[in-house]
This record gives C-alpha cells, sequence and structure tokens, in this order.
C-alpha cells in the first residue's frame, strides 16, 4: 500500500504516518519543504524507519499542484492508493491570509495534485469548525447549511471543505475532528490551543486558593473534546473500509461535556479549586453586537482586556466560543467503526496525563528564564534592613546569583559583620549605614546609589519595626504609632520616591514591599505595626496602577510570621511555629523572579476573604486570639517571667500557622 500524506511533520499528520507504516508493506511520501538531513532525523526517529519506506516529496503548499517537480510527478503518476491532506493552519490567533493560503488555497492545490497523480482516494481532514456557529445538531450530511462564517477560522475550513467537494475528481471523504488535544496514553501533545488556552487561569487558581475551597467560574455550551490518538485510529480504519467515497465522518465525542464541567475535570487534574458557582456566558448574550462593538472601540475597555486576556495567556477571540452553540452527530461515524473497538475515552480517564504533560513541558513559564541569575545577574539590587534576618538572607541570596548587591541598616557595626561574612563565602556586599526613619540619611543613600550604580534595578524595603501592644495598653504611648509609621511607611516611602525617577527615565524597575500576613487578617494586639504595613500596601497599590505602563513593577509580600530578632522579645514565640529567614528569604527570591503583584500564605488569602465574605465571623476569631494570647509582661509594663504555652495555644498556633498572636 503505497500513501501520500500532507501536513506528516503536524500534530495528527505525524501520528498518522506512523499508524500507516505499522503496516508491513506500506509506503509513506510525504510533502515537505526541506528534505535536509536534520530536518527529516528527528522524523524518522519518530517513525522507527529510514527513508526507504518514508520518502520526502518536496514542495509548497502555497504553490499550484503544491509545487511537486516533474520527477517526483512521475514517480508518483498511478501509485498512491491512499492521498491523505491534513496541512493546514489550526490556530485562531493565526491571520486571516495566512489561513486563507494554508486553508483554502492549499486544500486548492492539493486537490490540483491528487488528480495529477490519479490518487485512489483523497482522503481531507477537515474540522467541526467547518460548521461555523451553528445553532443546534449538525449532521455529517450537512454543508451548506453551516452558520456565522464571519470567522477566519471557520470561513477557511469551510471553503476548503467546499473545494474538495466541488472540485476533486478523485474519489474523496471527508473527516471532521472535534478540538483535539493529546494522547489519552501519554498526555502528548505540541502546541497550546483549544481547553489548553484555560490551564494557566487554573494553575493561577490553584496558587492563590486551597483545592477544597470552590471558586467562581465560566459556564458555557458544550465544548467536544477528543483525543488525537482516537483521531488517528479512526482515521486510519475508516480510510481503509470500502463504499465510504463521498462521504464525511465527524471525528467527535458523542457526548460532549459543557464548559464549565470541562474546566472542572481539569481543576481537579491540575489540584486546583474547583468552580462551584458557574457564570453562564449566555447572560452576555441579550447586549446587542452593535453596543459590544461600541463598547470595545473605547481605549480604556480594550486595553482592560487586552492587558487580562495577555495575562491568561487566551487568545483575543477565544471567548466567543464559550458559548459554543453546536452539538455534532456522530452515528454513521459510530456504525462504520463498529467491531473496531475504536471509541472515545472519558475526559476524567485521561484528563490528569494532559494537564501533567502540559505543566512538566508546554507550560509558557518553562520557557522563560525564571532563574534568579537571569534576573539580577549584573543589575542593582537595594536591600534594607540587610544586616540581619530576611534582608541578609535574601541579600546573600542575590548576591550568589550574581546581582550588584547594596544592604542598608542603622547599625555600622553588624553591617561590617555582614558583608565580612558574606566575603568568607565568596559573596560581595555593598553596606551603606543608614536609618530609614531619617530623612537626611535617606537622602544621602538615594545620592550615593544613583552617584555609585545609576540607580537601582530592585528595590526591596525590607527594614521594618514592630511592636506587639493591645490598644488597652497603649492609650499613653502614641510614639508606638510614630515609630512604626516612621520606618515601615514613610522610610519605605523615602527610599522609593528618591528612586523612582532613575526607573521611570530607564523604563524598569521593580519594587518589592515586605509587608505583613496582619494585613490580611487584621491582627489585634498589632495595631501600630498593621496600621503602618497597611499604609504601605495602599500607596503600593496605587502607584501600580499609575506605573503599570511604564515597565515599572510592584509586589508586595504578606509575609508570615518569622523568626528574626524583632520577634526575639515576645518569647511566646519560642513556642509558637514561624519560618525562618532562609524561607522569608526564598519568598524575596519568588518575587524577584516571577513578579507577582501579591505574595501570601494561603491562611493569609483565607483570612482577607473571611473578613471580606463574613467580618463579623472573622472578628470573632482574631479576638479569640487575642484573648487566649495576653500581652507580655513587658508590654504590660511588668518583669514577670513568660508562662509556658497552654495546650490550647499550642493547638492553636499549630491551625493558624504564621499568624501574629
Amino acid at each position: 500500500m503505497i500513501y501520500f500524506v500532507t501536513g506528516a511533520t503536524g500534530f495528527i499528520g505525524k501520528r498518522l504516518v506512523a499508524k500507516l507504516l505499522e503496516k508491513p508493506a506500506a509506503t509513506v511520501y510525504f510533502l515537505t519543504r526541506d528534505k535536509s538531513p536534520e530536518r527529516l532525523e528527528a522524523l524518522y526517529d519518530f517513525w522507527q524507519t529510514d527513508k526507504s519506506r518514508a520518502i520526502p516529496v518536496v514542495g509548497d503548499l502555497r504553490q499550484p499542484g503544491l509545487g511537486v517537480g516533474k520527477a517526483d510527478l512521475k514517480k508518483l503518476k498511478g501509485k498512491v492508493d491512499h492521498y491523505y491532506h491534513l496541512a493546514a493552519v489550526y490556530d485562531l490567533k493565526a491571520s486571516a491570509e495566512d489561513q486563507m493560503a494554508a486553508n483554502v488555497d492549499g486544500t486548492r492545490h492539493a486537490v490540483e495534485l491528487a488528480q495529477q497523480i490519479d490518487a485512489g482516494c483523497f482522503h481531507h481532514v477537515s474540522s467541526i469548525a467547518a460548521a461555523g456557529l451553528f445553532e443546534g445538531i449538525f449532521r455529517e450530511d450537512m454543508f451548506e447549511e453551516a452558520e456565522n462564517l464571519d470567522h477566519p477560522y471557520f470561513g477557511t475550513k469551510h471553503e476548503s471543505e467546499r473545494i474538495v467537494r466541488a472540485e476533486c475528481k478523485t474519489p474523496w471523504r471527508v473527516y471532521r475532528p472535534g478540538v483535539v488535544v493529546g494522547d489519552s496514553r501519554t498526555g502528548e501533545a505540541e502546541k497550546i490551543d483549544g481547553p489548553y488556552y484555560f490551564f494557566k487561569l487554573i494553575q493561577k487558581m490553584r496558587g492563590m486558593l486551597p483545592p477544597w475551597m470552590p471558586s467562581i467560574g465560566l459556564e458555557g455550551g458544550r465544548i467536544n473534546i477528543v483525543p488525537v490518538d482516537f483521531v488517528v485510529d479512526a482515521l486510519a480504519y475508516l480510510s481503509h473500509q470500502k463504499n465510504l467515497d463521498g462521504r464525511c465522518f465527524h471525528l467527535t465525542d458523542p457526548h460532549p461535556m459543557r464548559v464549565g464541567d470541562v474546566l472542572n475535570i481539569f481543576a481537579r487534574a491540575g489540584h486546583a479549586p474547583e468552580m462551584g458557582m458557574r457564570i453562564n456566558a449566555a447572560l452576555l448574550g441579550f447586549i446587542p453586537r452593535s453596543v459590544r462593538k461600541s463598547l470595545m472601540a473605547l481605549t480604556p475597555v480594550r486595553r482592560i482586556r487586552n492587558a487580562v486576556m495577555k495575562d491568561l495567556g487566551l487568545p483575543e477571540d477565544v471567548m466567543q466560543f464559550i458559548n459554543y452553540p453546536t452539538r455534532f452527530d456522530c452515528k454513521e461515524t459510530q456504525k462504520a467503526l463498529a467491531g473496531s473497538g475504536i471509541s472515545v475515552p472519558p475526559l476524567d480517564s485521561y484528563a490528569w496525563k494532559l494537564w501533567d504533560y502540559w505543566e512538566r513541558r508546554m507550560d509558557p513559564d518553562l520557557f522563560i528564564d525564571r532563574s534568579l541569575k537571569g534576573r539580577v545577574g549584573g543589575k542593582v539590587v537595594l536591600i534594607t534592613g540587610g544586616s540581619s534576618g530576611i534582608g541578609k538572607a535574601a541579600a546573600f541570596k542575590i548576591a550568589a546569583a550574581g546581582a550588584i548587591t547594596v544592604i542598608v541598616a542603622r547599625d555600622k557595626e553588624k553591617l561590617d559583620e555582614t558583608v565580612a561574612e558574606a566575603k568568607a563565602q565568596g559573596l560581595t556586599l555593598i553596606p551603606y549605614s543608614a536609618n530609614v526613619a531619617d530623612e537626611a540619611q535617606c537622602a544621602e543613600v538615594v545620592r550615593r546609589v544613583i552617584e555609585e550604580h545609576g540607580g537601582v534595578d530592585i528595590l526591596v524595603n525590607n527594614a521594618g519595626r514592630s511592636i506587639r501592644r493591645g490598644i488597652e495598653n497603649s492609650f499613653d504611648r502614641m510614639h508606638d504609632f510614630d515609630r512604626t509609621m516612621q520606618v515601615n511607611y514613610f522610610g519605605s516611602l523615602r527610599l522609593t520616591m528618591g528612586l523612582l525617577p532613575r526607573m521611570i527615565e530607564k523604563h524598569a524597575g521593580h519594587i518589592i514591599n515586605i509587608s505583613s500576613i496582619g494585613v490580611l487578617t487584621n491582627a489585634p494586639r498589632f495595631s501600630a505595626y498593621v496600621a503602618s504595613k497597611a499604609a504601605l500596601d495602599a500607596w503600593t497599590r496605587c502607584a501600580a496602577s499609575e506605573f503599570v505602563d511604564r515597565g515599572i513593577e510592584f509586589t508586595t509580600i504578606n509575609m508570615p510570621l518569622v523568626k528574626t530578632p524583632m520577634i526575639a522579645p515576645t518569647k511566646l514565640y519560642d513556642h509558637v511555629p514561624t519560618l525562618t529567614p532562609d524561607d522569608a528569604g526564598d519568598m524575596i527570591v519568588d518575587a524577584i523572579v516571577n513578579r507577582p503583584v501579591r505574595i501570601a500564605t494561603r491562611l493569609g488569602i483565607f483570612g482577607q476573604v473571611l473578613h471580606a465574605a463574613a467580618p463579623r465571623v472573622a472578628q470573632i476569631i482574631m479576638n479569640t486570639t487575642y484573648r487566649m494570647f495576653p500581652d507580655s509582661s513587658a508590654a504590660k509594663g511588668k518583669g514577670d517571667a513568660p508562662a509556658m504555652p497552654s495546650a490550647d495555644q499550642v493547638a492553636f498556633t499549630q491551625i493558624m500557622r504564621g499568624i501574629h498572636f
């Protein structure tokens, strides 16, 4: 048996060739623009054969007759039993011109070649897109009934099928696969489209919420998903059956699922929260198209939409397919496949394989240099509070990655000790002694940094002051509130405002502000500390909105409780689970590498959500902790020895790990 295949290097075509070559006497000719050994070697490895059975034919989809030379035409004339045309563009992001050239002109040229070489049967792999956005059930014997073909992907798929039906004098068969995903046995896939567009959104949800917490999602029409191995097996089988010429076969799932169910299956596969409440996208259908177009013509609306779609990795037109209105009848295909053992496996039986393969090999983030070295190598990073605790741990990691690392702290002696310790490890730290609560000293730091280093690329506002004292014990201590604001809020602002102008000039910069989990959980007994950090959070949100189009990014880290010198006076914390400075340093590294808007623990996010949804419940929980954990003796002005924590206190600290008590 001799075959000719276009699109043999594509996702489906490559696997179809492998399937055809399973026949002992099979020979496959395949179209290629370049038959250099380097290009073909990987194909032969995949097919586990050589050029004696898989023979390249040089040509071009855009040329009449595929541009096949006379020698090859003579070689193929009257020899090809089955001609498979798979070369096409299957991509919503492709331009209309590219889709027209590949799908329409390419099909016409493929038909021309099939007739020139007197092929036995022309097998055209079309798509369910040929139905357009047909309202209702689309049968295999339907074609002209297609509706809403405005989108170039739908329009060109429909037109290419029309060319086969109207212009092909060779016996033909048409196959319309559903939305093709990876192999159901291995998860292997080659590009991101279809449901894969939503994997990044699911991954982001997993990072924000625990898997047991229901979330809000979308509901829409039914999406017909089929794995590539089913498509290949069905195509190879049907193409060899007799008396099927002139017919169309839907290689689709007879039991398609709604968009919401599909997303939840992949959410389970990715260990992300499921979408317990779904908003039906059809509700937006009542808005007239003219109104929607007018809204999208507004610059602010368009910018917001484009930014959201870019952040989620979604193509511009994907949302119009959420309400997919078409159901595909595949009774004739099922009848033709009867007895073959070929059927569509349930999505939930292999979704985890698709997710695992995507996350390990296809996630776009894998192809971005997100190493710390890639982010900070040769760049200037300034860290306040860099002589101890969190700042010191982060400074060592950043210096080891090749950054010009500047550390700022009040105590010159501690700074010198830290620099010496770093030097012993082969690291270089540049110390600046300054109290960030002092405006003149901050101004001097800014002047020196700009003069000596041209400014900074990354600023980490880490220096902080914490006071653990209930309000009842603070009526005569307004200086507590003033001191925390001077360091935590105004100190951060002094450096940030001094260094921002140079970042604006360079159209690049990253500012990381170390905040507290207490801002999210509204920790009692830390009103002075939390208020100062909340002020910094609010300023950061405002600044981020102003500079989002200026190349300057802001990250807030709502840090949980960390075992640093700052909490040492509170002896209760000796018995409470805390992060180590090294753990906290890793959170700063994560901020530098991934540049998120916020980094927070799940418990912190839960506290924020709980306070927004049920503030009275949140207050009761936090009041319970307030009464359970009294002020320290020092805060009360007493010198009593601290008592050992009770069993209830120990249990509560384990449940509420990282929260300030």
